[in-house]
């Protein structure tokens, strides 16, 4: 070996043979060539073991690196939904409350569309920007695509024809809200719209739009009159 080596890097070395563990080219490298010097018909344990030991290290990474990014999206989807409660609370009244969805806040939660959708009976005065819609809609609408009905939960799902009238525009991707006003007021639903495929998936959590439709459905329900 000191033949072939150069003194500066022999001695490097030997003051650091740790150098040559910490670097994974190196060490397969080593191992390869203390396969090649058994020959094929002697299997050298060790090389198999760190080969083994690579692998579960690889996946260990993978995982890691798996979790931070989602941590890193959860914050960052917090920080998203906190600013947009604060864009809601913002509003002075109603009007402008309802004419805020799409001009501001549906900027802040980086999607399309932000619709409140409506059904006309019982009749509630709302203004023009809240979409009316005729009674039964709303569970049409929520239960569309799905083999069976699942209630009033939040419904992520690639975008339908049959809300397209209500987005104003072609979609890739929907969200749908249900909101509970009360059983003296008519059934109502936050639509959500985004032009990502991806961006509103079944598989998705909903904790963070549950706790901006819950914020709404007070915010609205404080500025409703009576």
């Amino acid at each position: 070996m000191s033949d072939a080596l150069d003194p500066e890097t022999r001695d490097r070395l030997l003051a650091d043979p740790g150098a040559i563990l910490a670097d994974r080219d190196l060490m397969r490298a080593l191992v390869a060539a203390r396969e090649a010097e058994v020959g094929d018909n002697v299997i050298d344990i060790r090389g198999r073991a760190m080969q083994a030991l690579e692998t579960r290290l690889d996946r260990l990474e993978s995982t890691h690196e798996s979790v931070i990014a989602a941590a890193y999206d959860n914050q960052s989807g917090m920080a998203v939904i906190h600013r947009a409660v604060l864009g809601l609370l913002e509003t002075a009244d109603l009007a402008d409350f309802i004419a805020a969805l799409q001009t501001d806040i549906a900027p802040l939660l980086r999607i399309e569309t932000l619709r409140l959708v409506v059904e006309d009976d019982p009749a509630l005065d709302l203004p023009r920007d809240a979409v009316a819609v005729p009674h039964g809609t709303i569970d049409r609408i929520l239960t569309a695509g799905r083999r069976a009905p699942r209630g009033d939960d939040i419904v992520l799902r690639a975008a339908l024809v049959v809300t397209r009238p209500l987005h104003g525009r072609t979609i890739a991707s929907e969200a749908l809200l249900p909101l509970d006003l009360g059983p003296a007021r008519p059934r109502t639903v936050l639509l959500m719209g985004s032009s990502d495929p991806t961006r509103f998936m079944p598989a998705h959590g909903t904790d963070l739009l549950r706790f901006f439709g819950q914020v709404f459905r007070m915010a609205l329900l404080a500025r409703l009159p009576g």
